[in-house]
């Protein structure tokens, strides 16, 4: 029988670059996000000892060895190694966006994985175990330059605010009025800027700033910014919600820009700028920068101004997944 876990894609609002281990081992960190209706897939399918040879795994590229050594996909060998499982395994993995487009699409294949491994092997696991269990294999066994939210996000599902202090992790539900999520994830767009891009590989001057202490009065304003947001997003009037988060949003973007000078480029600025004159209140660019897509905040009273004005881009609008990591049952 196949096996297969989805798990949904994020996009974060605030607190990007809070989340790393080098900051809040010596700070508060915490992050504003949601997950989103758009997700990974993982199939899994028990293979018998009798074929030629051992893992099958399908993605961008296919696959066929005889020997966990020889698996090329790092996710998969390091994990299948960690968790012990040793039945022959046909793997597909499929997704409804693009990967490398600051979605937190690794972190949620990660998640994704372990769960499905999990299930595999009859091993229980809460969402916070998953999350962990996805950071560990990132950061402690393939030693990727990754933050922790994306995992976070990827597990629980949900609009929620993660707080990071030292060995410890919070998760706060966003407390919103019915009026105020249904006009929130009715006003948010995914842009794409047609560039794609390995996170990692973007991180290198950001770390090293954060490492030194030498960006921590911006990343100690996007904190700031967290702690705003969630009184925005919880309050009972959507007009003025969307106002101050979409303000809120192009705040943050700015300050972003400045952890590293590898965040933006020329040509997602200008489209940026578009997005803005066709009508957007704000907005950012997802993930750790320089591709992927612009998530902006489009009220729906200047959507078709919007749309017009954009019309010779994709625009994908964003809808809340509410369950995260999950096993799907026929």
């Amino acid at each position: 029988m196949m096996t297969v876990s989805r798990t949904p894609l994020r996009v974060s609002f605030f607190g990007g670059g809070t989340d790393y281990p080098e900051y809040f081992a010596r700070a508060r960190g915490a992050v504003l996000g949601m997950a989103i209706d758009q997700y990974v897939y993982v199939a899994a399918l028990r293979l018998t000892n009798i074929l030629d040879y051992r893992y099958r795994i399908s993605y961008s590229k296919m696959e066929q060895v005889t020997e966990l050594d020889a698996i090329e996909h790092p996710v998969v060998r390091e994990a299948i190694r960690h968790y012990g499982y040793a039945s022959p395994l046909d793997i597909s993995i499929m997704a409804d966006l693009p990967a490398r487009s600051g979605l937190g699409s690794s972190s949620s294949f990660t998640v994704g994985f372990v769960n499905l491994l999990f299930e595999l092997l009859g091993r229980g696991a809460t969402k916070m175990d998953l999350a962990r269990e996805a950071v560990h294999v990132e950061r402690g066994l393939l030693g990727e330059n990754c933050g922790v939210q994306d995992q976070h996000h990827a597990a629980f599902g949900g609009l929620n605010r993660f707080d990071f202090e030292g060995n410890r992790t919070r998760i706060s539900p966003i407390q919103m009025t019915a009026d105020c999520q249904a006009a929130l994830t009715g006003s948010l767009f995914l842009v794409y800027t047609g560039v794609t891009r390995f996170a990692s590989a973007t991180l290198d001057e950001q770390m090293t700033k954060t490492r030194s202490g030498a960006s921590d009065k911006d990343l100690t304003h996007l904190l700031a910014l967290v702690d705003q947001a969630q009184t925005v997003l919880e309050g009972n009037d959507p007009a003025a919600m969307l106002a101050e988060f979409g303000a809120m949003l192009h705040e943050g973007w700015e300050t972003k820009k400045r952890l590293s000078s590898k965040v933006s480029s020329p040509q997602i600025d200008a489209l940026y700028d578009k997005a803005r004159a066709a009508g957007a209140l704000g907005g950012k660019l997802c993930g750790a920068g320089a591709g992927g897509f612009l998530l902006m905040l489009v009220p729906p009273d200047r959507q078709p101004g919007f749309r017009a004005g954009m019309a010779d881009h994709a625009l994908i609008p964003v809808g809340l997944d509410t369950l995260g990591a999950t096993i799907l049952r026929g």
